[in-house]
């Protein structure tokens, strides 16, 4: 959605905001892969909150974008919208994993996949 808002001329003039724009809205995606890549629940933590920051950017980004008139009030609600949604989807994994940190057993030692553990 952002890189379809960005291709228009308006955006021409302004190439450093276009790349932000476009560097976070990229960012939650990469960063939720990178949290499910991971296997320990503080690197998980971290990147889910780093994908949360990046919906907060594009949302920042896009009132620069309307108050330079690059894009209309429809584009703006529909892209900020968007990235709301994506936010409220981070906080959810989030609130499940706090949920799964509450709730792991205090005797299990941390391992990971295709490890062994001892007695």
């Amino acid at each position: 959605m952002v890189y379809q808002l960005t291709k228009g001329e308006a955006f021409e003039a302004d190439r450093d905001l276009r790349w932000q724009l476009r560097s976070s809205a990229v960012s939650p995606m990469s960063n939720i892969a990178e949290a499910f890549g991971r296997y320990s629940f503080e690197d998980k933590r971290r990147f889910l909150d780093i994908a949360l920051g990046s919906c907060k950017e594009v949302q920042s980004h896009l009132y620069v974008a309307i108050d330079q008139g690059y894009i209309t009030r429809g584009q703006f609600r529909e892209t900020y919208d968007q990235a709301e949604t994506v936010g409220k989807l981070v906080t959810g994994s989030l609130a499940s994993l706090e949920n799964q940190l509450t709730n792991r057993r205090p005797d299990r030692r941390r391992s990971r996949p295709g490890t062994r553990q001892s007695a």
